[in-house]
């Protein structure tokens, strides 16, 4: 089977479910700024020694693959005519609950803030940062989507708890590689 199709060289890709609809299209932007997240995700974790931390990126990295799935799907096509689920799986408040608990348990180890950190902290901790602002790009572009059409809040939810997860993250491979953090005080300009 080859990679290529030739179905989108004008401009229009398939959803899942069928619906064609342009690649500028709001849905289709949503999706492709979830799987950029992905990828960069991928680029720091080949920056990161830590097995527990892999392991916690390769789950979101898979939870990723099911948020832009979800995000892919129109809402009138997320059930079979039979009444079941057109996708395998979906995000919920388990997973949501799961990165905050990944978030305390960071946290536990790390000096309260007190300013604002400037984006940076070593190489995996840079990677971190870029990520952690694609996915607020994300998550915008799955409020603005939302405004159109249907999306399901946990979707959102989820985009926003891993932004701060991955700030978190952020200042936690920081620490573990001994890089300083770099505040943004505004009384020392």
């Amino acid at each position: 089977m080859k990679i290529y199709t030739k179905t989108g060289d004008k401009g229009q890709t398939a959803l899942y479910g069928g619906t064609r609809v342009s690649k500028a299209s709001a849905r289709v932007d949503s999706y492709g700024n979830i799987d950029e997240l992905n990828s960069f995700i991928g680029i720091s974790k080949s920056h990161i020694e830590d097995e527990e931390v892999l392991k916690q990126l390769k789950k979101i990295q898979f939870d990723l693959f099911t948020v832009g799935s979800e995000a892919a799907t129109p809402a009138d096509k997320l059930m079979l005519a039979n009444g079941k689920s057109r996708l395998p799986l979906i995000i919920s408040e388990t997973e949501i609950e799961e990165l905050e608990q990944w978030m305390d348990a960071f946290e536990e180890k790390l000096e309260p803030l007190q300013y604002f950190i400037l984006p940076g902290g070593g190489k995996p901790a840079t990677f971190l940062h870029a990520a952690r602002t694609i996915c607020r790009r994300a998550e915008r572009s799955l409020v603005f989507l939302n405004e159109a059409e249907e999306v399901r809040p946990e979707l959102i939810k989820y985009l926003n708890r891993l932004s701060d997860y991955l700030f978190v993250l952020a200042r936690y491979i920081s620490k573990l590689n001994n890089e300083p953090e770099e505040y943004w005080n505004p009384n020392e300009r």
